[in-house]
This record gives C-alpha cells, structure tokens and sequence, in this order.
C-alpha cells in the first residue's frame, strides 16, 4: 500500500484571480422574469441571422476544405483585407498586414500582455476601467495603477503625474463610449495622451469595441490616427458588437514588430482562430452593407438610451449622478453618499432586475456607490418595466 501525495496546488495567478462580476450576471439574462441591464449585450434583433447563414453556406459550398482546414496565425487574408478597408475608410488607413485576427478582442489584449509586459511591470489604466482588461493584466503578474478620470475621460495632468512617477510601459485606455462609464476622450486629451507616450516611450492600447456605435455627435479620430503616438500605439476592435458576439471575433492593429511577437504568442495558444467563422464575417463584410445596418442599428441604440435616460431622474434618489453617452452601451450611475450598489444588487434580483455593481471597475480604493446600467438589450417598455423595479429596491 503506497501513501498518495495530493497533486500541486494552483499557479498563484489562478488562485488570486477573482470571480467576474460581469460574467455572474450575465448568468442572470437566463432567468426570463430578470430584466437584466447587466451585460452589454448587441440587441438580438440586429442580428443578421438570414446573412450570417447564408456567408456560411457559400464559403461551405464554394470552397469546403479550405474552409474546414487548418489555418494561419494571423488570420483569414479576406478578413484582414476587409477590416483593414473599414478603418481606412474611417481615417485610419491600414492594410491587411497591419492586422492581426483573434478570437475576440479579449484574446488580442491578452496577446498584448503576453508580449510586452513583464512581471512586475506597471500598466496605468482609467479609473474606472474594463475590469476583463483588469482580470488579464492581473494573470500577466502586472502592477496596475489608477489615473483619475472626470465626465470627459482620463484627467491628462493626473496622468502625466503618474507617467513621471511610475514610468509604466503601457497605458489601457478605452477612448470612446468607455466601459463602465459611457465617457469619450475629446480630441485635445487624445492629442495629449500621444504626445505623453511619445516624450515617455511607453505603450498605449487602445481598445475600440464600441467606436461605430455612434448616435449624437461626431466621430473622434482614434489615438492610433496620431503621428506622434503611431508607432506605439495598438489599436483593438472586435465584430461582436456590429456583426454578432457568437462568432468571438476581434483584431489588433500594431506597428510590425509588436504584431510579429503577437502572432507567434497565439501561435502557441490556439494556432488560430476558428477558420469557417473568419471565412464566413469576411464573405459577410464583402456582400453586405454594415455600415447601412449600422445606421439602425444607432438608432435603435439612440432610443433606448434615451429611455433609460429619461427614466432615471423618477427612478434614482436625490443627489444620484449619471453620465449621458454619445454611443456604445452603457450609462454609469452613482448614487448618494451611504448607497452600496454591491449590498443593494441581492434586492435588485429578487425584484427581477440586474444591473453591474461599479465597485470591480475600480483600481484600488473603489466607489461603493456607483454601478453600470446596459440600455443595449432591452425595447424602451422593458426598459421602463426594469427601471420601476429598480426604483422600488432604491426607494
């Protein structure tokens, strides 16, 4: 008889990590009697169900086994091509070289991390930001440092401070309809920002999942688009939010050398991503009109933003806060002095309704009193009927 001897524990990145808050209340859009405004989700009925499915049918008709088949690291050429086209027409001009496909932008962060940061390095990051972005520089062994944000974005003086203080080799930011707060930079911090990198020499991601998602006001050219901050300055985007997050698509647009490091890194993660799903959104991209869907697909959003705008001043308490976004899907609120959104969220579900505490947002020292409320998923009555609920739990 041998004495067995219990197997290693965990690495310590695995043990440290926390649970998701975004990822436990998305469990709750299961339940149908919870109208969840917790997960930014695209609205179900934008999806091109009828055009996805026939992109499939014709790459599987017209070329089978290439489609079913192994892959390059890179990614699909024709999907390349056609991103590469939508930023170009957007002001960035790019080439299918300039990319690199992954499976979503969660993964394209991830490779980022991957390749340039060390243990121990420090990522300066929005507070609040992403807390996925948070998880992912947590598990690279990072050292992650808040820089104070307003109703306009990162606060560029506070920045600066923390560039000189803490030297960091990356700067997190998402520039436009920001997750949790729905805030966008203005051109002049943009500018700001590339010309801080520049002078300093780190690196700056700039994560777009929501930049097309644009319903009042006019675009702001990305960070990326600046001479000054071009040469290190990542840009990733995802189709989840414009085409369907099922397919787990995303990209990144770096300088050469960085975009060499991230296609060995995913290389030895997954090979590539899926090639029948790249074949297929870049059939759909070259046979259909995006940018005409995503001109309901804004005005959808603009109306649902509204509602849920509308309804927040019956809904929340005196004194409550919220921001008032040009796009993408969310609207951060905070409320009075002595609210815990984190403590009130157990009444909120038994009152059939979800939304995200803002507390995991935060780096550091967090503000109990704040959460994030998705208008994306839900028609202007569900929204009305969740926010009523909402204000019973508040009251």
């Amino acid at each position: 008889m041998y004495q067995r001897t219990p197997p290693p524990g965990l690495a310590a990145r695995s043990v440290s990590a926390g649970s998701s808050v975004i990822r436990e209340a998305l469990a709750l859009t299961g339940r149908p009697e919870v109208i969840s405004f917790a997960g930014g989700l695209p609205a179900s009925e934008l999806l091109d169900v009828d055009g996805i499915r026939a992109a499939f049918d014709q790459v599987l008709s017209a070329s089978p086994h290439r489609a079913l088949q192994y892959a390059t690291t890179q990614g699909d050429p024709d999907l390349r091509d056609a991103v590469a086209g939508r930023l170009s027409r957007q002001g960035l001009p790019s080439g299918a070289d300039d990319l690199v496909i992954t499976t979503g932008a969660q993964q394209a962060l991830s490779l980022l991390a991957t390749t340039i940061l060390d243990p121990g390095a420090v990522v300066a990051v929005e507070n609040p930001t992403y807390l996925a972005a948070l998880q992912c520089f947590g598990y690279a062994g990072a050292r992650v440092v808040p820089v104070p944000t307003d109703d306009h974005g990162i606060v560029v003086d506070a920045l600066a401070d923390v560039v000189a203080r803490e030297r960091p080799r990356l700067l997190y930011l998402v520039p436009t309809f920001q997750n949790p707060t729905g805030h966008t930079l203005p051109a002049e911090r943009r500018h700001a920002v590339a010309r801080l990198a520049a002078r300093h020499g780190f690196w700056i991601a700039e994560d777009d999942p929501y930049g097309e998602l644009r319903f009042r006001g006019a675009p702001v050219r990305p960070i990326a688009a600046r001479p000054e901050a071009a040469d290190r300055t990542v840009l990733l985007g995802s189709l989840s939010k414009v085409l369907a997050p099922g397919l787990r698509l995303g990209w990144l647009r770096a300088p050469a050398a960085l975009s060499r490091a991230c296609v060995l890194a995913k290389q030895a993660l997954d090979l590539h991503s899926s090639t029948v799903d790249q074949a297929a959104a870049a059939r759909y991209l070259t046979t259909h009109d995006l940018d005409a869907r995503l001109v309901s697909a804004r005005a959808l959003y603009r109306e649902r933003c509204e509602a849920m705008l509308g309804s927040l001043p019956r809904v929340l308490p005196p004194g409550s806060t919220w921001s008032r976004p040009d796009g993408g899907m969310f609207v951060w609120v905070r409320l009075p002095e002595g609210y815990d959104a984190t403590a009130l969220l157990p009444a909120a579900v038994d009152a059939g309704v979800a939304y995200v505490p803002g507390a995991p947002f935060f780096t550091g020292a967090a503000d109990p009193a704040t959460l994030r409320l998705s208008f994306s998923a839900h028609r202007p009555t569900e929204i009305a009927a969740g926010m009523e609920r909402l204000a019973g739990v508040l009251r």
